[in-house]
């Protein structure tokens, strides 16, 4: 359950701060009446990423059980490629998110109202859509049947949304660039089992094999109806009975993506002037 409030959290706050940047751009500006257009074009990303959500769900019940095996494995593995590269982006991109968002917000007023609901759209649809498909993975990987994963992942929305309206307020400040990094590199071990989690569905498609190569099993020591055992299933999709594959697969992903995410950055070129916690404080953004 930690693990899916984690996604939550993370993706909900990427996409409240962007919320918030936008109508407190356009309030101080002076631009009152564009709020309109980019509150539909937020209504709308919220309402496709819901669809989208729903129709992984209740589209993949009607497949075979090897169909749903190939859809499960292939879509957890993109999940992953996708919030690797988010949370990258993210830690490279969150000093500058504000002054990039005020240009697209510039370019669309000149533009008209359409163009308004279509920054608003692409700017808050991308996070809710990996929000989406991540979820959707990690509930599969941290336990099908039960409602705790999905219960998670919308408490980490619902907190997302309460900071963020803290944020625009002013209430509530924080070291962005440094929640960023932290939250990020526990996704990137949250990802690592998901990852494992589909190359199992994908040798259970008898799509890859060694389904029955077992790195190690120790369920005896940590039976997963345990309450440890859950624990470490919810927090980190752990599994007692991995294959070698998911073993190997696991180690290669995590190893050097943590390694490279958590190197020291190299020096802006853009210079300091864009600061991450002010872009979402309301006397900064």
């Amino acid at each position: 359950m930690f693990g899916n409030y984690l996604i939550g959290l993370r993706e909900g706050l990427e996409a409240s701060l962007v919320v918030c940047i936008l109508v407190a751009y356009l309030v101080k500006t002076g631009n009152r009446a564009a709020l309109r257009p980019v509150w539909l074009g937020i209504a709308a990303a919220c309402t496709v990423s819901l669809a989208f959500g729903a129709l992984l769900e209740f589209g993949s019940q009607e497949l075979t059980f090897e169909a749903q095996e190939l859809l499960g494995g292939s879509l957890s593995i993109l999940s992953v490629g996708l919030v690797t590269w988010m949370v990258f982006w993210m830690r490279r991109t969150a000093r500058h998110l504000r002054s990039d968002l005020h240009g697209r917000l510039d370019a669309a007023l000149r533009m008209g109202t359409g163009a308004l609901v279509a920054t608003a759209l692409l700017a808050v649809g991308r996070e809710g859509l990996e929000t989406a498909l991540f979820v959707w993975a990690s509930v599969r990987a941290g336990g099908e049947g039960t409602t705790a994963p999905l219960t998670g992942a919308l408490l980490g929305i619902a907190t997302a949304i309460v900071l963020g309206h803290l944020f625009y307020r002013g209430a509530l400040k924080i070291d962005l660039a440094r929640f960023f990094t932290w939250t990020g590199g526990m996704l990137v071990v949250v990802a690592a089992g998901v990852l494992a989690y589909g190359v199992h569905d994908l040798q259970e498609a008898d799509l890859l094999g060694g389904l029955h190569d077992l790195a190690f099993d120790v369920s005896a020591t940590i039976p997963p109806d345990s309450w440890y055992g859950t624990v470490l299933k919810g927090v980190l999709n752990f599994q007692p009975d991995p294959t070698v594959l998911q073993a190997v697969v696991w180690v290669l992903y995590l190893v050097p993506t943590l390694f490279f995410f958590l190197a020291p950055q190299r020096p802006s070129l853009r210079g300091p002037s864009a600061g991450a916690a002010p872009a979402a404080g309301g006397t900064e953004a």
